[in-house]
């Protein structure tokens, strides 16, 4: 390395130095020293709530339209499942739902015929009871005749003999009047059979659509694609998943506080959040969470001295308006430090005044 190429390296180490020492020196005078009572800080990292974008159910990944780093709305497709063997089964289902419609149509139709044949038997029967009641009255009348001798006891034994013959051919009529009455309800039966079928069919093809509408997986609600868990061509199972989101609107520091402060601590007290990348600017926050166990110290501890380790987490949320507004800038991971109220009428330093609005 020459002279001129060494003297040009020390110049640049010597800007840089100057940089840092100069970024410090701005911090050490924008970060509040020595705060007032009723005010106290603690330091944590901006974080966001994470939402894991899965496959409802197993199958190969076609194809993922979002990029890392790209903010999406709520609904919006951000991959694709593949879905043949969905369409097939779709059309399989179709398929069982005309079959069982047909055996509707031929159930049906078997109904209408034994109604018919039961028509018939019943007819049958009414005919035969009428042919029952003549050779009755005749048998009556031979049987009359022949005691007096006015006919022939052959008449009469013939006329007997006719009553017996109707008398059966009337249960003959009775018992294909039954069978037909149990044929309509056997017929009845598979229609019911029919539509019970036609019915597993429609859900299985209302299933199979709602499987394949899933295969366009969605953002659940609005952010940032963090990051990719699999690839296209991947075959992930049920519940696998594909894509982290960030949700942007859901911004919180969380921080610890001892508990000789955190006893104090309210939901919804206001708080104020100074990132170490952006010093110049207070950002408002609220108390959305305080932890009711302790950290850092085992809960046998009972001296006062170390009870005063003792640490509660806090978490101070943004406002998701303020977030909406600066969406695009928004990032997570961040350090720097929380200042919290928890006297409602202290006074907040002047370097905590000029909080973030717009």
């Amino acid at each position: 390395m020459t002279q001129a190429d060494s003297r040009t390296w020390l110049v640049r180490g010597a800007i840089l130095a100057a940089i840092v020492v100069l970024a410090l020196a701005l911090w050490s005078l924008l970060r509040p020293d020595g705060l007032p009572d009723g005010i106290v800080s603690g330091n944590g990292r901006i974080e966001a709530t994470e939402i894991d974008i899965s496959a409802k159910t197993p199958g190969r990944i076609k194809d993922i339209v979002a990029e890392e780093g790209q903010l999406v709305k709520a609904g919006d497709v951000v991959a694709h499942m593949d879905t043949d063997t969905l369409r097939a089964q779709l059309a399989e289902a179709e398929a069982q739902l005309a079959q069982a419609t047909n055996a509707i149509e031929i159930a049906e139709a078997q109904v209408s015929q034994r109604q018919s044949e039961q028509s018939a038997a019943q007819a049958v029967v009414r005919q035969r009871e009428a042919e029952l009641s003549a050779a009755r009255k005749r048998f009556r009348r031979s049987a009359t005749l022949a005691k007096e001798g006015a006919t022939a006891v052959q008449e009469r034994d013939d006329n007997e003999a006719s009553v017996e013959g109707a008398q059966a051919a009337l249960e003959a009529a009775r018992a294909q009047h039954a069978s037909a009455n149990a044929g309509i309800a056997a017929a009845r039966s598979q229609v019911i059979g029919a539509r019970s079928n036609a019915d597993a069919a429609r859900a299985t093809i209302a299933r199979i659509k709602v499987d394949i509408a899933d295969a366009a997986l969605r953002a659940p609600r609005g952010g940032r694609i963090q990051y990719r868990i699999a690839q296209p061509g991947e075959v992930v199972a049920a519940g696998g998943r594909v894509m982290n989101l960030v949700d942007l609107t859901d911004v919180y520091m969380t921080f610890f506080l001892p508990e000789t402060v955190a006893g104090r601590v309210r939901i919804g007290s206001e708080a104020r959040l100074v990132l170490d990348a952006l010093p110049g600017r207070v950002i408002p926050a609220k108390v959305s969470f305080v932890a009711d166990v302790a950290q850092f110290t085992p809960k046998t501890v009972e001296t006062e001295s170390e009870r005063q380790k003792l640490m509660f987490r806090v978490r101070a949320r943004i406002d998701p308006a303020l977030l909406e507004r600066h969406i695009s800038i928004v990032k997570t991971g961040l350090p720097g430090m929380a200042y919290l109220r928890i006297d409602p009428d202290a006074a907040w330093p002047e370097d905590l005044s000029p909080v973030v609005k717009d």
